[in-house]
């Protein structure tokens, strides 16, 4: 049975970086180039996961972009916040979702995952979920029931080497 990365193991990857260390990683997802950056759509209650989530996708090769200290976005959402967001989706080469109890709920998360469908086709989308047991795939990305986008195209990043993991 495949094993998924837990919310916990996420909060335990970041917890290994100091708070400056944190702010680093943010900071260098959400300002550098978008030329073959990998877009990381998520709910804004998933926030103490995005470090983690960080850290796991650009071990395995990612450059990460992640909207939330993206110097250009609006502090408020407005119209230009969504133009924006349809841009950087555009720009990137690849589209992670990552999925939990959360996604389902966003305004946002559907929306930009739409936007990537659209624009990208389904080879570079895939879904990295986060579920409270590493075999418990049904809560995480199955239970968002993004028109069931599994089936569809069938990029679920299910599992994870730990020892791919480095602090």
């Amino acid at each position: 049975m495949p094993e998924f990365v837990t919310r916990a193991e996420l909060r335990s990857f970041a917890a290994q970086k100091t708070l400056t260390e944190q702010q680093v990683i943010r900071r260098s997802a959400s300002s550098r180039s978008l030329n073959g950056s990998t877009f990381l759509s998520h709910s804004s209650k998933d926030e103490d996961l995005v470090v983690g989530a960080t850290i796991v996708l650009e071990n395995h090769g990612a450059l990460v972009y992640t909207d939330e200290k993206d110097p250009e976005m609006p502090p408020y959402t407005t119209a230009k916040t969504a133009a924006l967001l349809k841009t950087r989706i555009k720009q990137t080469k690849r589209f992670v979702l990552l999925t939990s109890k959360n996604s389902k709920e966003s305004k946002w998360v559907p929306w930009e995952l739409g936007v990537a469908d659209g624009s990208k086709g389904m080879n570079p989308i895939a879904l990295f979920p986060s579920a409270d047991s590493p075999t418990d795939m049904a809560q995480s990305a199955r239970s968002c029931d993004f028109g069931q986008l599994e089936e569809r195209c069938g990029n679920v990043a299910c599992g994870i080497d730990r020892r791919s993991v480095r602090s």
